[in-house]
C-alpha cells in the first residue's frame, strides 16, 4: 500500500517460466498489496513455477486469447480486488520492477492520473535484450505513424 491506496500487481504471462522469478522476486512488496498472474496458455511450466513462488492470485486461460484478451482478464481480476493502482508487469522481464516505487508514488501523490514507462527512451530497449530487428522495426513504425497523424 501506498498513501493508503491498493497496489496491484498484474502479470500478463505467457511462456514465461524462464524469466519469471527474476522479476517477480524484484517486484518491492513493501508497497505491493497483491499480484495476480495471467497465464494464456502457456506451453511451458508458467502457471507451477507461478504457484511455487507463493503468486496469490493465478488464472489460466484454457485457450490463447492473445496478449488483449490477457490484459482484460488482469484488469478485471484487479478491479475485482479493488485495486487502486494497477501495475502492469510483463513476467519476461521486458521491463525492471525496480520502476514500481517511483511511478506509484507518482500516482498516489496525485501528480498523474497514468504514468507509461518506455523501454525505448533512452536506449534502455538494446541494453535490455530487445532483437535489433524489432527495435529498427518498432522505431520505423513509430517513425510512420506520427508522419501520418502529423505528431
Amino acid at each position: 500500500m501506498i498513501s493508503s491506496r491498493k497496489v496491484i500487481v498484474v502479470l500478463p504471462a505467457f511462456n514465461a517460466s524462464k524469466t519469471l522469478t527474476k522479476t517477480y522476486q524484484e517486484i518491492p512488496f513493501d508497497i505491493v498489496d497483491e499480484t495476480i498472474l495471467v497465464d494464456d496458455c502457456s506451453g511451458d511450466r508458467t502457471s507451477t513455477l507461478a504457484r511455487n513462488l507463493g503468486i496469490p492470485h493465478i488464472i489460466e486461460h484454457s485457450s490463447n486469447t492473445g496478449y488483449g484478451g490477457n490484459q482484460k482478464t488482469c484488469f478485471m481480476e484487479a478491479l475485482r480486488l479493488r485495486a487502486d493502482i494497477v501495475i502492469v508487469l510483463h513476467p519476461d522481464y521486458q521491463y525492471t520492477p525496480k520502476l514500481i516505487g517511483s511511478m506509484c508514488q507518482l500516482i498516489a501523490d496525485d501528480i498523474h492520473d497514468v504514468v507509461l514507462a518506455s523501454r525505448i527512451l533512452g536506449g534502455g530497449a538494446i541494453k535490455g535484450g530487445m532483437p535489433l530487428y524489432k527495435y529498427v522495426a518498432n522505431r520505423l513504425l513509430t517513425t510512420a505513424q506520427n508522419l501520418i497523424i502529423g505528431q
